[in-house]
């Protein structure tokens, strides 16, 4: 496949696809999205039993529950093994998500061809998952030359279906002018319509922009709202922000409770800022003890701890949202 890929070889690439009988800051700030209900099934016998006698639907099912461990133990083989079955009966999300496993090696060899092949083959069925992974695989030139204009085009795709993941790449692709001009007002649009369905990395970009003043007036307490927004949606990134923010009392009153609540969250939810910043503030509050016991004219001396509100420069800020549209937590 050549550097960039016209839209008259994407068309032919669609018709032929749909012949086939049967599915971070310098770099692309975004991964793929998977499809699938969080629910245990309710009657896994059943449901097996369907799956077994080759109800597209119910192996999809079956695939998820084992990728997910719902009601089931995780078991990524069986799920490449399900998702293959529902996959190879036209079922788009299974075809998807059988992409992603081949994408991250679980359960089958990693594979970018395999992963690619599969999400084209969902994405020529108009399935907005599938579109969306096509455009982070050429983003990121995995399986694929790389091409941001190619990239564009697949988000376009979803994002124009309303799919809040893609909304959010594409805000993206505008704000770094990747395969379109650099352009901070449609970045923005973008992302505002992918907050409005609650999505968190929408919602952690926006505060971003309000942080740092990029394109509108900076307002600390509005870019505190959208953290809010992100980290109670779940977003790790977004929970070690808002750490930071009451720690230093950006955008809201100086709070260390806060600031370590927040930093907990994080860091219990994966994110490499919360369990670093969570560790600084532990040891920054026993040094504050520490010195509260020494005799007194060692406490009015100014060189033993910091001004109140003094930033602590050794806590970091999340560069990007973890895990930005990752697969956990982003199923449909």
């Amino acid at each position: 496949m050549g550097c960039e890929m016209t839209l008259q070889a994407l068309t032919r690439m669609l018709v032929v696809l749909i012949a086939i009988p049967s599915a971070t800051v310098a770099g692309c700030n975004a991964e793929e999205l998977f499809d699938g209900r969080t629910k245990a099934p309710e009657n896994w016998a059943r449901l097996l039993q369907r799956a077994e006698n080759g109800d597209s639907e119910a192996e999809f099912r079956v695939a998820l529950a084992y990728e997910v461990g719902l009601g089931v133990p995780r078991d990524y083989s069986q799920a490449a093994y399900w998702y293959k079955r529902s996959a190879d009966r036209g079922n788009a999300g299974a075809q998807t998500n059988l992409g992603g496993l081949y994408s991250h090696g679980l359960g089958v060899q990693q594979s970018d061809a395999e992963a690619i092949r599969w999400y084209m083959r969902a994405a020529a069925a108009g399935h907005p998952t599938g579109q969306n992974n096509v455009g982070f695989m050429f983003a990121e030139g995995r399986g694929v030359s790389q091409s941001n204009d190619t990239a564009v085009f697949w988000y376009r795709k979803a994002a124009d279906q309303g799919y809040a993941g893609a909304e959010t790449n594409l805000g993206f692709m505008y704000s770094s002018g990747r395969g379109v001009p650099l352009d901070l007002t449609e970045a923005t649009k973008w992302y505002r319509k992918a907050a409005k369905q609650g999505f968190a990395p929408a919602e952690f970009e926006i505060g971003r922009i309000y942080l740092h003043g990029t394109g509108v007036p900076r307002d600390l307490a509005e870019s505190v709202k959208w953290f809010r927004k992100a980290s109670d949606h779940g977003l790790p990134s977004a929970q070690a922000q808002l750490g930071f923010a009451y720690s230093h009392g950006e955008g809201v009153l100086q709070d260390y409770s806060q600031a370590e609540k927040w930093y907990r969250m994080a860091a219990a939810n994966g994110s490499p800022e919360g369990q670093h910043n969570l560790q600084v503030i532990l040891a920054r509050r026993q040094g504050v003890q520490a010195m509260a016991g020494m005799k007194e004219e060692a406490e009015s001396d100014a060189s033993m701890s910091a001004p109140s509100g003094q930033p602590d420069t050794s806590q970091t800020l999340p560069s990007e949202p973890s895990s930005f549209l990752g697969r956990k937590g982003e199923r449909e």
